[in-house]
């Protein structure tokens, strides 16, 4: 199994005493499956998409991507597991100011050693005529299509995206989706994608509502 969360539990300290995020949550995920993870803002689903990349580690319970349990693993086997096998396509952008288009799409398999030609990406995203443009110049939906690329180009295990598609019009977001479940069906990936669209989540294989914190 490509991921495997088992009973997964998570709360957070504040001021007036512990607050329970994750209670109890559990789900898998094989390679080549794309699931929707849908619930109303709270509900936990971008601190289940933090743990399973090995951003946070849960209280109790395990995370396991590609047989490495991120609960227990160290700093460093998390952050070579993100650097090899994990993509992130969170709602910032996180581009290199320093990098053209061309160079932040092909930045993240570079870090995980791969050659990469970032121009048929480019076209799938409508991002061909600016290739060699600053992350400065770019709208905000088209940096974001950036951040999508940048991703789906170092072709990895699992992809995690958080509204990848929310700060995009209805056609450039459909476009993008319909990238990531091609490239997660042709590579072998898994793609769990957090979304209020509805819409868009029934377009994924499966779907996994949250509410305060449990499998609903």
């Amino acid at each position: 199994m490509l991921l495997s969360v088992r009973d997964v539990t998570k709360s957070f300290d504040t001021g007036e005493g512990p607050i329970r995020v994750l209670d109890g949550v559990s789900f898998d995920l094989a390679a080549g499956q794309t699931l929707a993870l849908t619930g109303e803002s709270g509900s936990g689903k971008s601190t289940l998409l933090h743990l399973c990349a090995g951003l946070d580690t849960a209280d109790g319970g395990a995370v396991v991507v590609d047989g490495t349990d991120l609960t227990t693993a160290a700093d460093g086997a998390r952050a070579a597991l993100r650097r090899g096998s994990v993509g992130l396509i969170f709602q910032q952008f996180n581009l290199i100011p320093s990098l053209d288009v061309a160079a932040n799409l092909s930045f993240h398999a570079r870090l995980a050693g791969r050659a990469v030609d970032p121009a048929p990406i480019a076209e799938r995203l409508g991002l061909s005529e600016h290739l060699t443009k600053w992350p400065e110049q770019l709208s905000g939906g088209q940096q974001q299509r950036v951040a999508i690329g940048r991703t789906l180009a170092a072709s990895p295990k699992l992809v995690l995206a958080d509204e990848p598609t929310g700060n995009l019009d209805e056609a450039t977001g459909d476009a993008a989706l319909d990238l990531m479940v091609d490239m997660t069906r042709q590579t072998g990936a898994g793609l769990l994608m957090v979304t209020h669209s509805e819409r868009l989540a029934g377009r994924l294989d499966r779907r996994l509502r949250l509410r305060a914190g449990r499998v609903a």
